[in-house]
């Protein structure tokens, strides 16, 4: 029996995927239990529009995702530190005080856990840090740390 899967099942599919399973394990228990529907002509259809839109909808996401890298690639984004005499930074600079300086100049909300730096920032200069968004699309921003 092909039936569409409404919700991921272990062993058997993702969402939104046509499998074949027996006759018995579809009608007593994936269709009971809201896991799937059978595959009918109108099923079938209703399935490829979702399909659809989920296209459209992720085709949307990635131009704004790229849209993002470009700016973020335009300029170095100033990170401030507090520095001692010799140029040495009190402390490091973290993923958090990158995020909080990528939304006050470039004003894009990014989460501290997407953001990756390259190297240990001790002291102040230019290093590169890295913003992964997910689905294979990362940014390799530049980081500039000045003294405040």
């Amino acid at each position: 029996m092909d039936i569409i899967l409404i919700q991921d099942v272990d062993n058997l599919g993702g969402k939104n995927e046509l499998v074949k399973v027996r006759n018995g394990y579809a009608r007593n228990f994936l269709i009971p239990q809201g896991l799937a529907v059978e595959a009918n002509p109108s099923n079938k259809k209703q399935l490829e529009e979702r399909l659809k839109v989920a296209r459209k909808k992720e085709e949307a996401m990635l131009a704004q995702i790229n849209n993002v890298i470009s700016k973020l690639k335009e300029a170095p984004v100033r990170v401030g530190a507090k520095t001692g005499t010799s140029g040495k930074i009190f402390g490091s600079i973290t993923s958090l005080q990158v995020s909080r300086a990528i939304r006050d100049q470039k004003g894009y909300d990014i989460d501290r856990k997407k953001i990756t730096i390259n190297d240990e920032v001790k002291e102040l200069g230019t290093y590169k840090a890295t913003v992964d968004f997910g689905n294979g699309q990362s940014a390799e921003v530049d980081l500039e740390v000045v003294a405040e």
